[in-house]
Order: C-alpha cells, then sequence, then structure tokens
C-alpha cells in the first residue's frame, strides 16, 4: 500500500454508502456512473458500507484493477458525511492514512476502540 499511495496520489472518497458485495465491476461502475470519474485515472476510489465497519478501494496500476478491503472486528470508520449535492471528497495521502487507521478526521485523535 505505501507503494500506491504518494503524496501525488489523487483519492476520492465517496461519501454515499455502497453495497460491500459489489467486486470490480460493481466499484468500476460505481466510479463512472456515480462519482462521475474515470476508474483508469491511477486514482484510489474509497468506498464504505452503511454500517462504515468495511472499506474497499479501487485503484489502477496501469496492468490491471486492485480492489483492497479491510474490515474492523471492532468500532467504526469516520467517514465525513455529505455537504449538498457534494458525493465525493479528495483527500490527501495522509488523511487517508489517518482514517485507515482508526483517527478521527475531525479531532485527530483515535477512537476509543482503536486504542491498543
Amino acid at each position: 500500500m505505501e507503494k500506491i499511495i504518494t503524496e501525488a496520489t489523487k483519492i476520492y472518497l465517496a461519501l454515499e454508502p455502497v453495497d460491500m458485495r459489489k467486486g470490480f465491476n460493481g466499484l468500476y461502475a460505481q466510479v463512472s456512473e456515480q462519482l462521475k470519474l474515470k476508474p483508469l485515472s491511477g486514482a484510489l476510489f474509497v468506498f464504505t458500507n452503511k454500517t462504515r465497519t468495511r472499506v474497499k478501494i479501487l485503484h489502477w496500476d496501469d496492468s490491471g484493477l486492485w480492489v483492497m478491503a479491510k474490515r474492523l472486528e471492532e468500532g467504526r470508520f469516520s467517514w465525513p458525511k455529505s455537504a449538498g449535492s457534494a458525493n465525493k471528497l479528495v483527500l490527501g495521502s495522509t488523511a487517508l492514512r489517518m482514517l485507515l487507521d482508526g483517527i478521527e478526521l475531525k479531532h485527530g485523535a483515535k477512537k476509543a476502540w482503536y486504542e491498543v
């Protein structure tokens, strides 16, 4: 994951939940039709489910598509709310790492369930 995410990597966070049964084709369609973006752009497209316990990331690496997934055993991911008609948010690589590591982006602190 470290080689995929650099400071130059474009990262788009889908604000609306997605059915986590979606695989390559379903997430590809979600990027094209819902987010109105190009799935083969090399960007990371980040999705969560309704309960915010799972995350999937779709990424094109110039030779094929990747789908990366993370399932929490405890707690929920901190996820921004959609504002108005916005259906996506652009994130920096540091913000994505924080989100995946259980850090509340709004307050900059680890969620209580994530503390080790």
